[in-house]
């Protein structure tokens, strides 16, 4: 027996095995911006009769062991999709949601710019490291879950007001999660530059919205969870969200009722999903009995 009293050949403890010296030579290489260069965008349902469990889980222990305590994700926030707001969807034959009002939770991550594969390979063997110690809610179906590359940030207000690497910490009102898809990698390229310089200019303009951040799935790995589908859409989607200031209740018929129509009307791709969410209250249940 060792001084600590485990036996002098026995396999190391993996919860005491740090592994400490490693941290400081990975700290001394590779790029260490604040630029949200990837994302983590993950909408999903809990099980009926699951919803306050699931929430308990995730906000317990998920989010920061499965997120906010791995390398290079910097930023997370938590959004919710009360039945009311769930109603407001469109379009009803919506290609992500399946019905349209599935994924009532959905949770964005930040990651650091260049830090994508890093960050991968830490999240595949922390999330098997999960499964195997039975720390993953399996009573739940994700609905729209892809890691995203950073394609444009458009902002209402130019150099003033908080910039997108803000953008999970400032307390916005709500959140638009909007998903367009295209015939084409080039017409995605043609569609980005529309929305970029013409598009999400002018609906921001005088509107709640502060800013527009716009990116472009990633597959996920071959060894991903079981549970966690192939990212669909790769070279022909975009995903868009719009950080609001309001209430997106207060402000969907002006604002977001008509998104799918013009996007249609500019013949550059098809929207698959307009979505508001409002934040939730970390530490509580709050909303959780208005799911249904």
């Amino acid at each position: 027996m060792t001084g600590n009293g485990n036996p002098r050949n026995a396999a190391p403890d993996p919860a005491g095995d740090t592994r400490s010296e490693t941290y400081g030579e990975l700290a001394a290489v590779g790029p260490y911006g604040v630029h949200p260069g990837h994302a983590l965008i993950t909408m999903v349902e809990p099980h009926p009769g699951q919803e306050r469990a699931y929430n308990r889980w995730y906000e317990d222990d998920h989010y920061i062991a499965g997120a906010m305590a791995m390398p290079w994700l910097f930023a997370g926030r938590r959004w919710v999709a009360t039945r009311d707001l769930q109603l407001l969807r469109h379009p009803q034959d919506s290609a992500v949601a399946r019905p349209v009002t599935a994924g009532c939770y959905l949770t964005t991550y930040w990651i650091t710019e260049g830090r994508y594969d890093d960050h991968m390979r830490w999240t595949v063997g922390i999330n098997t490291r999960l499964n195997r110690d039975d720390r993953v809610h399996q009573a739940r179906t994700h609905v729209f879950t892809a890691f995203q590359d950073h394609e444009a940030t458009v902002y209402r207000d130019g150099a003033a007001g908080p910039r997108d690497f803000h953008a999970l910490d400032h307390p916005y009102a709500g959140l638009v999660l909007e998903v367009i898809d295209t015939d084409g990698p080039e017409r995605r390229a043609e569609l980005l530059a529309w929305l970029r310089e013409s598009h999400l200019p002018r609906r921001l303009a005088g509107s709640a919205a502060a800013m527009v951040t716009v990116f472009r799935p990633t597959p996920l790995p071959a060894d991903r969870m079981a549970y966690v589908r192939q990212v669909e859409g790769v070279d022909t989607r975009l995903t868009l969200l719009w950080f609001l200031q309001q209430d997106p209740r207060e402000v969907w018929d002006d604002g977001f009722a008509d998104l799918g129509a013009e996007v249609a009307a500019s013949g550059r791709g098809r929207v698959e999903l307009v979505a508001p969410f409002i934040p939730t209250v970390p530490g509580t249940d709050r909303y959780v009995s208005e799911l249904r």
